[in-house]
């Protein structure tokens, strides 16, 4: 199977923000954007890409989702549509697990993906 295309992607998106609760939009003031870059973790290595797939971003003018197509399609080019709509589904909902976090004052989940990373570096420093 082809990787859909960027459209069916942001169609897919869409159908998911309108299955969220309103109040996980609060403070989002920037809203969820769907990006055609393929973004990389600057931990990443070659012989085992650690592609980002999304990311909760804030600066001075407010906060928002970035999801990056080009990571999706390079991470599950050759997946069934419903497990990238999973795949998707998880993304987004991590994403807005930080933004909900950091909005309570908690960082669990910054710690469980600090956690996650050490794991991947670990594996290199074994055959190092």
């Amino acid at each position: 199977m082809d990787f859909p295309d960027y459209n069916t992607v942001q169609e897919w998106l869409g159908e998911e923000l309108e299955a969220l609760p309103e109040a996980f939009f609060e403070g989002l003031n920037l809203g969820v954007v769907l990006m055609e870059t393929t973004q990389y973790h600057e931990k990443s290595r070659p012989e085992s890409p650690l592609f980002i797939l999304g990311q909760y971003q804030r600066s001075g003018i407010g906060a928002q989702i970035v999801i990056y197509y080009g990571s999706f399609r390079a991470a599950y080019r050759g997946y069934s549509e419903e497990r990238i709509r999973e795949e998707l589904r998880g993304t987004l909902r991590h994403e807005f697990r930080h933004h909900m976090e950091i909005r309570s004052g908690f960082r669990d989940l910054e710690e469980e993906d600090a956690y996650h990373l050490a794991k991947y570096e670990e594996r290199f420093r074994e055959h190092e």
